[in-house]
């Protein structure tokens, strides 16, 4: 389970995009090489490697017609079987569900109408299991100790809810758990795959943790809060009697703590960090224990629970150097672990530590073509806004370059989508391509980003537009008094809320940005609040009090909304769209293209008619990629 956060589904999905070029510089450091384009956003020869329970196998991505399919390779051998064959689209995601099976999810065209489909080692017996039109498949709960068995979440019944199903991958039979009575956002079972609790939304605004002893028990309501106060149930403790959970009850930052669900109230603080939410933890089935709890400042941190298992990791991370890695899968004996390593300067590889024998192998790795020693540095940089919060983010320079060095440097402005959740500090190809280009890129944390706890996320309420967009504009400004940035060459860019940043920005200060790029960004806060994906529409009052009421706040909307501000705007502008997004409706960008070309202003528009929310597809990366590059090279010489 997670926070009840109707707009971070905003940004989940979305394939972030890039920008390029930058004019040459009187202090330049020697001119590194022009990495193709293609070398950033092609398909990984290999990815998304995971490891068989029984740890015979490893399974991973590959191409296949320019699509990410699953294949499965015995360790030890070289010979690989394809499991899938997919042309139109990549398969979004998988799994193992046991030792000779295997399961994943697709979509068509990027509707995020996803299909569970199963499918034998061997390739054989492949099976869709929810082929229904126009229904979302989502997985409740892997049931890991149930190799035959999964919950599934349909919203068959009522597009706007999702009924929990059992699903049994050998026969495709499914038994329905329960029926939504349309406020459930989330189901949460024991170790035992008994079905025992839920979170629901009362009133709009308020968030009710539901329980029950037995499964042949009516659900009865145990903990009842607004939405902005949070706790989020993890797992059940080893027992079944309670749970661990993430926690803001009471405090400002989320914390891991036990909680007594039966009586509705918390009976011990496992973990808190005084800066930073606390939101997941790592367990071992194996051993029934928490292993470490999981936080991000400027980068991912650990908080170990014991002495054994801080020196697990520390094993791993001597052989690792200065990569961050992250466990992807693991053998149920617990004897081999899958991991997956990184770094700024690098996309990483896949690895498979023996806990046996304290040894690493490394199985692949993602983007040979890059060189670390050719990509920039990504650092965490932090500035003040004009009411005096704190920002934090990142400024990654041309390689070469320190903040000592860089001076009038062409720059893009990039903020995240979301817009609650947030920028960190790993690989991020398109990052990379533009510093590659001669180019700054400045990210930045505004407020309302998840993970600096309650009040910060709250500071963004009904601030679209307004403050949110002050702590992009502040550090733009804070880029050019430091000298870093030239003033006459900084352009702004975002997908999703990134996007409506992008749009906004060149509204409310249309002489700062040379160029904007809008990326299935929304443009109009009455027509967005119209087109959301049905299955938001049981959050639509916290989403009024979130984003703002079309009704009670319309004056704020049309302040707000770039496509009703449009004759502010004089910047030359790129705007991109998936035609089938589903969370960004193509009329959020249609509108802002059809108001600047109605004024003459420069505005190139680019569709997609099998994409989503986001260009997933390998060639239309390509296209959308090459296109922003020529739109820059013209408007920041």
């Amino acid at each position: 389970m997670r926070k009840i956060n109707p707009m971070y589904l905003l940004l989940g999905g979305l394939i972030i995009s890039s920008l390029i070029l930058g004019g040459c510089q009187s202090k330049k450091p020697m001119q590194a090489r022009q990495i193709p384009l293609e070398d950033f956003f092609k398909n990984p020869e290999k990815t998304r490697y995971q490891i068989s329970p029984d740890g015979k196998y490893f399974s991973y991505f590959a191409p296949y017609e320019n699509r990410m399919n699953i294949f499965v390779q015995e360790i030890g051998t070289e010979k690989a079987i394809q499991l899938t064959s997919e042309k139109d689209r990549d398969i979004s995601g998988y799994f193992w569900k046991n030792p000779t099976r295997i399961v994943y999810l697709k979509d068509t065209g990027g509707d995020e109408d996803f299909k569970l489909y199963g499918v034998d080692i061997d390739g054989s017996n492949l099976q869709c299991f929810t082929d229904f039109p126009k229904v979302r498949t989502t997985i409740i709960d892997d049931l890991y100790d149930f190799p035959d068995e999964l919950i599934i979440g349909l919203n068959k019944r009522n597009p706007e809810v999702f009924d929990p199903f059992r699903l049994n991958i050998v026969t495709g039979k499914m038994t329905q758990l329960a029926e939504n009575p349309g406020n459930i956002q989330g189901w949460i079972l024991d170790h035992d795959g008994k079905l025992r609790a839920a979170m629901a939304i009362v009133d709009g605004v308020n968030t009710q943790l539901l329980y029950r002893e037995k499964e042949s028990d009516k659900f009865r309501p145990v903990l009842t809060t607004n939405f902005k106060e949070t706790l989020n149930p993890l797992m059940f403790t080893f027992d079944n009697k309670n749970v661990y959970a993430s926690s803001n009850l009471g405090r400002d930052k989320s914390a891991i703590v036990i909680f007594d669900i039966a009586n509705g109230k918390e009976i011990e603080t496992l973990y808190e960090n005084n800066d930073y939410d606390v939101d997941d933890v790592t367990w071992s089935r194996k051993d029934k224990k928490l292993v470490c709890a999981n936080f991000e400042s400027w980068k991912q941190e650990r908080y170990y629970f014991d002495e054994e298992s801080r020196q697990f990791f520390d094993n791993i991370q001597k052989q690792m150097g200065n990569m961050v890695f992250n466990v992807t899968s693991l053998t149920r004996a617990e004897d081999k672990f899958m991991l997956r390593a990184y770094s700024d300067r690098s996309m990483g590889g896949y690895y498979v530590y023996d806990r046996t024998k304290d040894t690493l192998q490394k199985v692949a790795e993602i983007s040979p073509w890059l060189k670390a020693e050719e990509l920039a540095e990504m650092s965490p940089i932090e500035y003040t806004a004009r009411d005096g919060v704190k920002i934090q983010g990142y400024l990654t320079l041309p390689n070469g370059y320190t903040m000592e060095t860089a001076k009038g440097l062409p720059v893009i402005v990039n903020p995240h989508g979301g817009p609650w959740a947030r920028d960190g500090w790993y690989f991020n190809p398109e990052i990379q391509f533009l510093a590659n280009r001669g180019y700054a890129i400045l990210q930045m944390n505004f407020r309302g980003s998840t993970g600096y706890g309650r009040a910060f996320w709250e500071k963004s309420f009904k601030e679209w537009g307004k403050t949110m967009q002050d702590d992009i504009t502040d550090g733009t400004k804070w880029l050019i008094d430091k000298g870093i940035a030239d003033s006459k060459k900084i352009a702004i860019y975002g997908g999703s809320y990134g996007g409506y940043a992008t749009l906004q920005g060149l509204v409310r200060e249309p002489d700062l940005y040379a160029a904007g790029v809008d990326y299935v960004g929304v443009s109009n806060l009455f027509t967005f609040m119209k087109t959301i994906p049905p299955y938001w529409k049981p959050m639509l009052d916290m989403m009024y009090e979130m984003v703002g009421n079309p009704q009670a706040d319309s004056a704020q909307f049309v302040a707000t909304s770039p496509a009703l501000n449009a004759d502010q705007i004089k910047t030359p502008l790129f705007v991109a769209q998936g035609k089938n997004d589903p969370r960004v409706n193509i009329d959020e960008s249609d509108q802002i293209v059809e108001a600047l070309k109605k004024r003459n202003i420069v505005v190139e528009y680019m569709v997609k008619d099998n994409e989503g929310h986001g260009f997933h597809n390998e060639e239309n990366r390509f296209d959308f990629y090459r296109a922003m590059e020529k739109f820059l090279g013209e408007h920041l010489k």
